[in-house]
């Protein structure tokens, strides 16, 4: 195991450490969220009521996932209670659940909110009606006069502020300053009736849990006849079947699993990035010009032969003196010289004695000695 591995070792396992201090110190929070869920066991969830709802019903409730829409257009039910407890249900859903009533069967909703046209056709328009922390919750029967609910939690303060002639009140929300307003009432819908409660925290994980509470339950649920209920709750019946999804329901789980996938990509990263294939270093290639060109003159000083090199360098330059600056160089006479003058501006001596040079070196028979050589490469050089 290599210093770097470990190194990553250590850091991984101090941050686990942390988290997990974190996580025994951690202080847990209470969700009050209003869920209406009937998986979740916080205070507002449905978790206690959908374990006891058969002992309400006498085992006479079927919970349905689908939506009304879906199931009715399915099955044909003669007369029964149907219930829907803060849960959303679209407009072609609520015609079927009208149309069921209609038709003689009950209906029990326990929500906050109904679309207006449903409302209107019930009956009854609903608002805010309390903004106290606190509510009583009663029946008007006189029969439940003992049996109340007081909601101490963030209670709704829904109820009616209109319903039409011939409705009946079942229940009231008091306040403190002895005010009341209805939140459970009672319509008569072609050969059957609708239940329609404001307040469904009374159903909750919390208020069932109370002492006291859940009387006001078992009266409100007394009003269905003893037939079978359904239930709609298409909402929570689907569980997730990802197969993680024990480990990110558990808040400590899943945090150990983003650690985990964490420290596995950073390892992956770090490592392979260590063991990346090493490049290999290609030395640029070197310009042996100049080296050639020493061994050339070396080798012309060595045999001796400076008339060829003076040859050579005179070639050289009048081919640099047609290309460059466009002279005719096939006649070295006095008007190549003045051109190579007016071009140069180098004195007309110098020009001359270059020439000289020059036809001393392309002259075969002419005696060449190492200083005419020297001589004449200082004059070419100076003059372009």
């Amino acid at each position: 195991m290599n210093k770097t591995f470990k190194i990553y070792a250590i850091i991984f396992i101090i941050v686990m450490v942390i988290l997990a201090l974190f996580e025994v110190n951690k202080t847990e929070s209470t969700d009050w969220r209003k869920n209406f869920k009937t998986t979740e066991k916080s205070p507002f969830g449905l978790f206690v009521f959908n374990n006891e709802i058969k002992d309400l019903f006498k085992n006479k409730v079927k919970k349905i996932d689908q939506t009304p829409y879906d199931y009715y257009s399915q099955n044909k039910k003669g007369n029964h209670n149907i219930l829907v407890i803060e849960h959303e249900v679209d407009g072609e859903s609520w015609n079927k659940i009208l149309d069921q009533v209609s038709n003689g069967s009950d209906a029990m909703l326990i929500v906050n909110e109904i679309p207006k046209e449903i409302s209107d056709s019930i009956g009854y328009y609903d608002s805010q009606i309390s903004f106290e922390d606190e509510n009583v919750l009663k029946l008007t029967d006189t029969n439940y006069q003992n049996d109340f609910i007081k909601l101490d939690k963030f209670p709704s303060g829904k109820g009616f502020t209109f319903i039409k002639p011939g409705v009946e009140v079942l229940g009231k929300t008091v306040e403190k300053n002895n005010s009341d307003q209805a939140n459970f009432i009672k319509v008569k819908f072609g050969k059957g009736n609708i239940y329609v409660h404001c307040e469904p925290l009374f159903i909750t994980n919390y208020y069932l849990l109370k002492r006291g509470s859940l009387k006001y339950g078992q009266d409100v649920f007394s009003y269905l006849d003893d037939k079978e209920t359904l239930w709609f709750v298409e909402s929570n019946a689907k569980e997730s079947q990802f197969f993680l999804r024990f480990i990110l329901s558990n808040p400590a789980l899943k945090y150990a699993w983003w650690v985990l996938l964490g420290g596995l990509v950073l390892f992956i990263f770090f490592n392979a990035k260590r063991k990346q294939r090493i490049v290999p270093i290609i030395d640029p290639l070197k310009n042996t010009s100049v080296d050639f060109v020493k061994s050339i003159g070396n080798l012309y000083l060595q045999e001796g032969d400076f008339h060829d090199m003076m040859a050579k360098k005179a070639q050289y330059f009048l081919n640099k003196v047609r290309m460059d600056l466009l002279i005719d160089t096939q006649n070295l006479d006095e008007e190549f010289a003045k051109k190579l003058q007016l071009k140069t501006g180098k004195p007309i001596e110098m020009i001359n004695e270059a020439i000289n040079l020059i036809k001393k070196g392309q002259d075969p028979y002419a005696h060449v000695m190492k200083e005419d050589l020297a001589k004449m490469n200082k004059l070419l050089d100076g003059i372009i």
